[in-house]
């Protein structure tokens, strides 16, 4: 009887909790069009209106369904025919991700047999959809992003005959602007590694919206109004799982999964490790098979995650597989849900179908799992196609749409002499070698994994730096010795006073620090706590300042990522950003002696990310206020938020979404999306003319030839007039040929072509000899057109912590001045 009492007392918790309808996401664009019909139609509460006001052209038919069945929806009763390609513009207010549905429910009728009817359907030009026809109700449901003004929808009839194309349905919905991330989706496939970039400018169309271990969710209860189903028949072994239902709503944290992400309902069941059924000590994983068509097609796989089955934190340890392959090592759901449990939160991978058409997605127990926490849980699973697209209905490559790691040429060209060919093949031998020696793409258990120890948010938690992997992926704690605790953070700037604030970013704020314990100085990086946004910069910081130490790069002191925190804690720069030398107020004139020597310590700083490793790094991001000076001066290059690998041996770009500052951007980067080390070189020759005129790179409060610093000191130059912009505080102590190599390096870094620049190191070389023909007046030229003198290279530059340590050297680095007769 207590029992029953208490069963009637909790019941309409229970009903509440799982039946009550979502808030409703309001769009900004919101069309629901009932084709072919002249009034209003219902769906899910949702009102359809008439068409006609948003067709394209008038060549169209509407039809009717004279004895529609009985417990079909009002919405397919009638459905609009194209006998020719035609279909429906809309004006979009908000550009970004929208979802775009299509209802498809073919009716009998005396012109038209819609189940007989073939057609291609384009979006914006992109054929997403091609000799479609269908005999059942289908809803295609597709999410992109729109940049235009206009959604323009076609359906085309199949070529021939008299074909035709129809539609019930349509709904076109703009989705929340973080529902798609354009980068942060891992990798999963046995000859590639790092993070798809671009996925924002992909045309997704959903395969699968699975509701592990729950009931069918419909759009009812979907603030997106989706239809989630359950996982049941997709479960290789049933005995392996177990259901798991949770009665409180899901603890929703900043930075986190939101109803947006998936429904209260999806992060409230589960499915578990059945232990009850498997043998004492036994560790088994639980699969799932999902059709998905077409093998070797990429798909978008989002995995939902909400810790229901544990009773304290740090208790659940899994992996997470892919078609077999390690996806995810070592998953802790308290560490990635801000130690939060019942925290919801989700994982983007991308990899393609196998062999015979299916996905298979696996979760098991981890080697860290403790004897008596054993499991693995999985709550949804979202599974979408990324569409071959044919614009206008011409068939592309989607190896030629992919954004990550494309290859589309070699670097080894004619006119390189044989030892460097030799050289460069023993290069890529070396480094596949090592790449096979880092993992086994096959195996379930690697020896090294790449760092997972930070929250996943932006649907992905995996650090966006995997692809940057310099030496090797780090042992497990590889990073543990960077942790500073939070109280020890808020001592040392005492609790962020706002009179320790040294700068402001898009980050957050910088404050200037005492680590007791140490007694060192340091600049303080604080995130906005939960801003989602700074993670992936958070994380890249992290990745490339803990395996890499130069003279003339920032050092990573250490980083804080507790209660929500995401701080990085860096070497104290006394004399802050170059920026604040050139055209600040209240500090004291650089000489030009010392501009010299402040863009030789960059360029040193730069050309050692471009040549130090294999591949390269290419920072993305240089501008003065990215070069902070120490207290002698001396140029260290920072803020590595935006770095990117560089391309491979065997290719000649990386194609990525543009990132970077305005006033520095490569345009060929900007236009062609194709990002090299030549990138890296025209900001610098940017930073170049500001040390030069001492002006902003973008200046809006200017005339309009004045605005942009690049173009305007160009213009000076080829009318032979430059050194009447330079900053009027260095006039009459420069010396005519080290303005002349200084320009001239500058001019060639600001090429329109990347293959027309020079590299870090020619730069460099050029930097070193203008300073040595301003400190000279005695240097014997060459008698060459250009009268430089011979270089003569002694050493690289590039001195890793250890041999940074020796002034000695410092003298050597590089190179030196020799005359004709020294050669």
């Amino acid at each position: 009887m207590e029992f029953t009492a208490l069963l009637l007392h909790l019941l309409p918790v229970i009903l509440l909790a799982i039946f009550s309808p979502s808030a409703a996401f309001v769009p900004t664009d919101n069309y629901l069009l009932n084709c072919g019909s002249t009034s209003n139609a219902t769906l899910d509460n949702r009102v359809f209106a008439a068409d006609s006001a948003f067709l394209a052209a008038d060549r169209s038919t509407p039809l009717a369904n004279k004895n529609p069945p009985p417990s079909s929806p009002e919405l397919y009763a009638t459905a609009r025919v194209f006998t020719s390609a035609s279909g429906y513009k809309l004006n979009i207010r908000q550009n970004g991700t929208h979802l775009v549905r299509l209802h498809f429910s073919p009716f009998p009728s005396p012109n038209f047999n819609l189940s007989a009817a073939k057609f291609t359907l384009l979006l914006n030009g992109n054929s997403v959809l091609r000799d479609f026809s269908t005999e059942a109700l289908v809803i295609k449901e597709y999410v992109f992003g729109i940049d235009g003004e206009e959604l323009e929808i076609v359906l085309r009839p199949a070529g021939g005959g008299s074909n035709f194309g129809f539609v019930n349905a349509i709904e076109v919905f703009s989705a929340p602007k973080d529902l798609i991330i354009d980068r942060g989706a891992r990798i999963v496939s046995p000859n590639a590694i790092g993070e798809f970039d671009g996925m924002s400018s992909r045309i997704l169309e959903t395969i699968h919206r699975i509701n592990v271990g729950g009931s069918k969710v419909t759009p009812f209860n979907d603030t997106l109004w989706r239809t989630w189903v359950p996982d049941e028949g997709f479960l290789v072994l049933k005995p392996a799982a177990k259901k798991v239902v949770s009665t409180h709503p899901p603890n929703y944290q900043p930075g986190g999964a939101t109803r947006e992400t998936a429904p209260d309902h999806v992060y409230m069941t589960a499915q578990s490790m059945n232990r009850g059924n498997a043998i004492l000590g036994a560790k088994f994983n639980i699969s799932w098979n999902f059709p998905v068509g077409s093998s070797g097609v990429q798909h978008l796989v989002r995995l939902h995650f909400c810790d229901i089955v544990s009773t304290g934190l740090n208790l659940l340890y899994f992996n997470v597989y892919l078609n077999d392959l390690e996806a995810y090592k070592d998953m802790d759901l308290s560490s990635l849900t801000f130690h939060e449990l019942g925290s919801p939160m989700y994982v983007d991978f991308v990899a393609d179908s196998d062999d015979l058409g299916k996905m298979r997605v696996s979760v098991g127990p981890s080697d860290l799992s403790t004897s008596t926490h054993v499991n693995a849980i999985l709550n949804g699973v979202e599974i979408m196609k990324m569409v071959n697209l044919a614009a206008s209905g011409s068939v592309s490559s989607e190896k030629k749409k992919r954004r990550t790691w494309i290859i589309v040429g070699s670097i080894l060209g004619g006119g390189f002499g044989l030892l460097l060919l030799a050289g460069l093949m023993v290069l890529l031998a070396c480094r596949c070698r090592k790449k096979k020696q880092m993992k086994n793409p096959r195996s379930r258990r690697t020896e090294s994994s790449a760092w997972t120890t930070l929250r996943g948010v932006q649907g992905s938690s995996r650090s966006r730096m995997t692809e940057l992997t310099i030496t090797g992926s780090p042992a497990g704690n590889g990073y543990h010795n960077l942790r500073i605790p939070f109280a020890e953070v808020q001592s040392a700037t005492n609790n962020f006073d706002k009179n320790l604030i040294i700068g402001m970013g898009g980050f957050g704020m910088v404050y200037k620090g005492v680590l007791k314990d140490a007694n060192i100085k340091v600049a303080v990086k604080r995130g906005v706590p939960g801003h989602r946004q700074g993670l992936p910069e958070f994380q890249t910081e992290i990745t490339v300042l803990s395996r890499i130490r130069h003279r003339h790069l920032v050092s990573l002191v250490g980083y804080c990522e507790e209660q929500s925190e995401m701080i990085l804690v860096y070497e104290y720069m006394e004399n802050g950003p170059l920026k604040s030398h050139l055209y600040g107020q209240g500090q004291a004139t650089l000489t030009w002696k010392q501009r010299l020597e402040i863009c030789i310590g960059a360029a040193r700083g730069i050309h050692y990310l471009h040549t130090g490793f294999i591949p390269g790094i290419i920072h993305r991001d240089i501008k003065s206020t990215n070069i902070l000076l120490d207290e002698n001066h001396e140029a260290k290059v920072a803020d590595f938020g935006l770095s990117r690998a560089g391309p491979c041996l065997d290719e000649t770009h990386v194609s990525t979404g543009v990132k970077g500052s305005f006033g520095y951007l490569d345009p060929e980067y900007f236009r062609r999306q194709q990002l090299t080390d030549k990138s890296d070189v025209y900001s610098f020759g940017v930073v170049m003319l500001e040390v030069l005129c001492a002006r902003p790179a973008i200046d809006p409060l200017l005339a309009r030839e004045q605005v942009n610093l690049a173009e305007w000191a160009l213009q000076w130059k080829q009318s032979g007039r430059l050194d009447q912009i330079i900053d009027p505080k260095l006039r009459g102590q420069i010396k005519h040929r080290s303005l002349e190599k200084f320009v001239e390096t500058a001019e060639k870094c600001l090429a329109e072509y990347g293959v027309d620049r020079p590299s870090m190191g020619d730069v460099l070389w050029n930097l070193e000899y203008a300073l040595q023909v301003q400190e000279s007046g005695s240097l014997r030229e060459d008698s060459s057109a250009n009268g430089d003198p011979v270089m003569v290279v002694v050493g690289n530059g590039d001195r890793s912590e250890e041999n940074c340590s020796s002034e000695a050297s410092t003298a050597l680095v590089f190179s030196q001045l020799v005359t004709n007769e020294g050669r």
